[in-house]
């Protein structure tokens, strides 16, 4: 039988990545759509194009300066256009790989996709989860992590309200990381029945 397949997404931080975890730690099979684009960002062919369209400096040492394509792409949205273009098609190629290549006793397979209903890859799951967090532990989580342009990342995305509105599910996530885990736990168990 296969898997439950969740879309998990939420505002810039507003806990997806601590929520994949839990989910991970709560036996689900997991994949982090931004750890593919890190690793599609340094392999070939998608590596050659990015240097060939910004030059040489984006990738010091044969491997790319996240930050420099980050400072590229988020002052220009035509250039995020092309960005986006490119790796979109790579990272769901590479989604439906993992999820086809799953263990088939596996109940639960949680995929975070950042821009789930932006780029209408919500059509590809059994459910989705939104995490949100009020604005003020947004600001500083973002703060502590040191994301530069973040209003000018969320420009490019829906609010975090508009993804909880769109979710079949939102998980708050203001308390502490146990707590985010109970309800994802809680969450599981409903979606069992």
């Amino acid at each position: 039988m296969a898997p439950l397949t969740i879309g998990l997404t939420g505002g810039i931080a507003a806990g997806k990545s601590e929520a994949l975890a839990a989910f991970g730690r709560l036996g689900a099979a997991t994949l982090s759509s931004d750890a593919v684009v890190h690793d599609l960002l340094n392999s070939e062919p998608l590596r050659d194009r990015l240097v060939e369209r910004w030059g040489a400096e984006i990738a010091p040492d044969g491997a790319i300066d996240r930050a420099r394509i980050g400072g590229i792409v988020f002052a220009d949205p035509d250039q995020l256009t092309w960005l986006e273009a490119q790796i979109h098609p790579l990272v769901g190629e590479r989604m439906s790989a993992w999820l086809a290549a799953l263990p088939p006793q596996t109940e639960i397979a949680v995929v975070e996709v950042p821009l789930l209903f932006e780029v209408g890859r919500n059509e590809v799951f059994d459910t989705t989860v939104a995490v949100i967090a009020a604005e003020d532990v947004r600001r500083e989580r973002a703060d502590a992590r040191g994301h530069a342009l973040v209003d000018e990342r969320e420009a490019r995305q829906l609010s975090q309200e508009e993804k909880a509105e769109r979710a079949a599910h939102v998980v708050g996530n203001d308390g502490s990381v146990e707590d985010l885990e109970r309800a994802l736990s809680a969450l599981i168990e409903r979606l069992r029945r």
